[in-house]
């Protein structure tokens, strides 16, 4: 059975756009929400300061002996939490990107919810080697 959020979600993507229907509309409409999430990322490290970055050479020793121990030597680099006002525009531009992945899926005559399971089965299946 169908996730009906998730259809209806698409649903209504397809009744609001209107002015951006063209395809090459939702391609450009897409690439810039992209844009957009990170400009805003990189807004809460550079303009807000609420995240900071620390990124150096990822240093794996030889000895790892299970995927556990590799886990506990990676870092997303991260430093600090988002402050409500970063996170909220975070969120937004994540919406729009949802927004427009969906229109896509319209555009092209795709279920948003049978990429999400088929990407979901795929992982699920391949776990850590699932390298995409």
């Amino acid at each position: 059975m169908k996730d009906l959020i998730c259809d209806e979600f698409q649903n209504v993507v397809s009744d609001l756009l209107i002015r951006h229907h063209s395809i090459l509309d939702v391609l450009s409409k897409l690439s810039e929400a992209n844009c957009r999430v990170n400009r805003a990322v990189t807004k809460a490290v550079t303009d807000c300061g609420c995240i900071s970055i620390h990124a150096e050479k990822l240093q794996i020793p030889e000895n790892i002996g299970s995927i556990t121990e590799l886990r506990s030597c990676l870092d997303n680099h991260l430093r600090g939490d988002l402050c409500p006002n970063c996170q909220d525009v975070i969120y937004n531009e994540l919406g729009k990107l949802v927004f427009y992945s969906a229109a896509l899926c319209n555009a092209i005559d795709i279920s948003l919810y049978d990429v999400f399971i088929k990407e979901y089965k795929k992982a699920s299946a391949l776990g850590v080697y699932n390298m995409t």
